[in-house]
C-alpha cells in the first residue's frame, strides 16, 4: 500500500501520461525501467513507487516543474491509502 502523498504523486504522473498520450511502455523506456514497473507503480496494491530521480526525469519529459507533482499543502494524515476492492 502507498501513503497518501505517494498516491498523489502517482496519480499526477498518470494523469499527465494519459493527457499526453504516453504509454506505460514509452514512459518506462525513457526512465530506463521495465513496463511492468510502471504498471506496478500505478497499481495501488503494489509497493513500487516513483523516487525523486524518476520524478525529476518525468518533469523533464512533460516539460514542467518538479513541484507540479506535489500537493500544494501537506497531508495532515499521511497514512497508507485503503485498498479499493
Amino acid at each position: 500500500m502507498k501513503t497518501k502523498i505517494e498516491q498523489f504523486v502517482i496519480d499526477r504522473v498518470r494523469e499527465l501520461r494519459l493527457k499526453e498520450n504516453v504509454s506505460q511502455a514509452t514512459l518506462a523506456g525513457i526512465l530506463g525501467v521495465s513496463k511492468g514497473f510502471i504498471g506496478n507503480v500505478e497499481n495501488p496494491r503494489m509497493i513500487e513507487k516513483y523516487n525523486l530521480n524518476h520524478i525529476n526525469e518525468i518533469a523533464k519529459i512533460f516539460n514542467c516543474p518538479v513541484t507540479d507533482f506535489l500537493p500544494q499543502q501537506p497531508f495532515e494524515d499521511n497514512k497508507e491509502t485503503e485498498d479499493e476492492e
